[in-house]
């Protein structure tokens, strides 16, 4: 068996790492990407921090100026290292142990995910991830949310008046007798849609597309698959791979009811990307940094 080493002077093929970033988005762990592509382990870990940095690099530089009409928001759970009931015995500590949210805006009408921010589900993360969407969109916009009371001061304080908000507050029941068990979800018994601001259109307050964006994250990412030992070690490789998928949805990926990227929906892209272009890109070195927002986030969280 051939295995490549990735060194500075030596950098695997483009085709390689194409074929590995692509197995990565389609839900293999590390190890099976490993053995598939005939690499070492530490090769593919350090091919998804390069690769994170740079995608994250290149959302922001590219996802700007978007022209949105109807933008849901959601959180998506997981966790790092270990459950949260569970840090506290851990054997060997790691920095930002326990649970993991990845929030996502989406543009109802191109599938965009315009903005996408890793940390906590409390206040502050709120208002890192509205200001950070706020700052990419160039119109106003109708915004959805779910019931968490977070995004409230969050949207108050990146678009002020200037934007129509509504809240949908989705109401749970106990799970039906023939689905209960240990992980058995709530069943959702109805939803109360409230008006925040402006005047949005109530028949449009919805977070359905952002739901459904956030299970082709989990079918799609190994990482945020439940019951098994594929979670994230590290904080910093979970935002890593978040930013890859990001790049992947965005403009590898043909949405299936568009027939074209989200990008080429969005008038961001021309053409549809393949993983061979983005790996050629960072060979290029632009764009080669993390937004600002993003980075002092990690280090925070972190820390």
């Amino acid at each position: 068996m051939k295995v490549h080493i990735m060194q500075s002077m030596n950098k695997l093929p483009i085709a390689t790492r194409a074929q590995i970033l692509s197995m990565l988005c389609e839900g293999a762990s590390m190890r099976s990407v490993s053995r598939l592509a005939e690499v070492s382990i530490n090769t593919v870990a350090k091919l998804l921090e390069d690769s994170g940095r740079f995608c994250a690099g290149f959302h922001d530089e590219k996802v700007r100026g978007v022209k949105a009409k109807r933008v849901q928001v959601d959180e998506i759970w997981s966790f790092c290292a270990a459950k949260d009931k569970n840090v506290a015995t851990m054997k060997a500590p790691v920095d930002g142990a326990g649970s993991v949210w990845t929030w996502t805006a989406i543009e109802a009408d191109t599938k965009l995910l315009i903005s996408h921010f890793v940390g906590g589900r409390d206040g502050e993360c709120a208002k890192w991830f509205i200001d950070d969407m706020a700052s990419r969109v160039t119109n106003r916009i109708q915004l959805t949310s779910d019931g968490h009371r977070a995004y409230l001061e969050a949207v108050e304080g990146a678009f002020g008046a200037d934007v129509d908000y509504a809240m949908l507050n989705k109401i749970y029941g106990s799970a039906p007798e023939s689905a209960k068990g240990r992980y058995s979800p709530a069943e959702c018994v109805g939803a109360k849609k409230e008006r925040i601001e402006g005047n949005p259109d109530m028949k449009h307050v919805s977070t359905s597309y952002a739901e459904r964006a956030n299970l082709t994250m989990r079918m799609h990412n190994r990482r945020f698959t439940r019951l098994t030992n594929a979670f994230s070690k590290k904080f910093e490789n979970h935002a890593h791979m978040v930013a890859i998928y990001a790049v992947w949805y965005n403009w590898i990926r043909i949405h299936k009811s568009l027939r074209v990227t989200p990008a080429m929906a969005a008038g961001i892209s021309e053409t549809i990307m393949s993983w061979a272009d983005i790996a050629a890109a960072m060979d290029a070195g632009t764009p080669a940094k993390k937004r600002g927002p993003y980075k002092k986030a990690v280090e925070e969280i972190s820390n």
